[in-house]
């Protein structure tokens, strides 16, 4: 079974459209990484004074060793040993002399490698140029992605009932909510279609944020039809979809005659079709989380968008937070790539 998208396939698919008119100005132009700029590219061999890199011979974590049970509940008390040793490679995963010392905005190369490969396998984006970007969570990537669309005196459209966290970052940067309501599916199409067309702000209504499953407060969770819908109305007003969904992978579908919690296909995870996978113009930046699938204080996640917008909040990665924790992301990265593969990590979440 393949996990990334085929050249072949990968070229039959269209590029994502252009929709940096709906950018703030900050970042209309395209800029430069101000890490490279400062950093270059960095080596293991050599001290950077420019960035105040530190020699990895400075780090006293010699090796880093975790006890792990295996990815599925039907085996209780089975476990294997994952490790990162200081120097070497550690099969897919960076050696810790990388995982500690400064990376740019995008995260580390074999995390964000297995995110592309689950990405494609979850939800097979239907345009070209899309790529991951690692996160902090999706607390502060929903800030991230507002506030690439909104500036101080802006709207953007929420959910009647929305995320007490989301609220409170568009508190602080000054931008305004615009619910729009809802119904036992989440966000109602016909409302949010006449919210738009009806509206007659001082500025335009650019994006619009939902949790399109398990909706929080509400717990709502949009059928597919609502998902279409949804994005029509999106296309009509030429809105971005600021997709929050860190309850995707806990579905609840149809129960099964049998439980299988050995199942490693997507399919018999009976998972509603995410808005990403619908997002044929590129217009969807999707948020996803660790959060709820492995452990919250993990603090890592990844964000899916098209290239154009991820060079953008790989600039605001490194003006916050750089990059989540290095050690985190590698920690994640052998238990995925290495330890329980993407096999195993499906049986998990159908284990959830």
């Amino acid at each position: 079974m393949s996990f990334t998208t085929s050249t072949a396939l990968a070229s039959k698919l269209p590029q994502a459209k252009d929709l940096s008119h709906l950018f703030v100005p900050t970042f209309r132009i395209h800029q430069k990484s101000p890490f490279k700029a400062v950093m270059g590219t960095p080596t293991l061999d050599m001290i950077n004074m420019a960035g105040g890199v530190p020699h990895p011979s400075t780090f006293p974590l010699e090796q880093v060793q975790a006890t792990v049970r295996a990815p599925s509940h039907a085996a209780p008390g089975r476990t294997g040993t994952l490790s990162l040793e200081r120097t070497q490679a550690n099969g897919s995963t960076e050696s810790l002399n990388e995982l500690l010392q400064y990376n740019d905005g995008r995260g580390m190369a074999s995390y964000c490698r297995f995110l592309r490969q689950f990405t494609e396998q979850a939800h097979a984006p239907p345009y070209a140029d899309w790529d991951v970007v690692a996160s902090c969570g999706n607390t502060d990537s929903i800030a991230k992605a507002v506030s690439l669309f909104c500036q101080q005196g802006d709207h953007i459209i929420v959910e009647q009932y929305s995320f007490p966290g989301a609220l409170s970052n568009l508190v602080f940067a000054k931008v305004k909510p615009v619910p729009v309501a809802m119904d036992i599916e989440g966000v109602d199409p016909v409302a949010l279609d006449s919210l738009c067309s009806s509206w007659t702000g001082a500025t335009l209504l650019r994006a619009i944020y939902v949790i399109p499953t398990g909706q929080n407060p509400t717990g709502a969770t949009m059928s597919l039809a609502r998902r279409k819908a949804l994005y029509a109305v999106a296309q009509k007003h030429d809105l971005v979809i600021i997709e929050d969904d860190p309850y995707y992978f806990l579905q609840l579908g149809p129960m099964p005659e049998t439980q299988d919690t050995t199942a490693t296909d997507m399919n018999k995870l009976s998972l509603v079709p995410s808005l990403l996978s619908l997002d044929t113009d590129g217009r969807v930046i999707r948020l996803d989380s660790f959060s709820k699938i492995l452990a919250p204080n993990l603090r890592c996640g990844w964000i899916t968008a098209p290239a154009y917008i991820q060079d953008r909040m790989q600039i605001l990665n490194e003006s916050t937070i750089l990059q989540p924790s290095g050690l985190t992301q590698g920690v994640i990265s052998r238990l995925l790539n290495d330890t329980w593969g993407i096999e195993g990590w499906i049986e998990h979440l159908n284990a959830l």
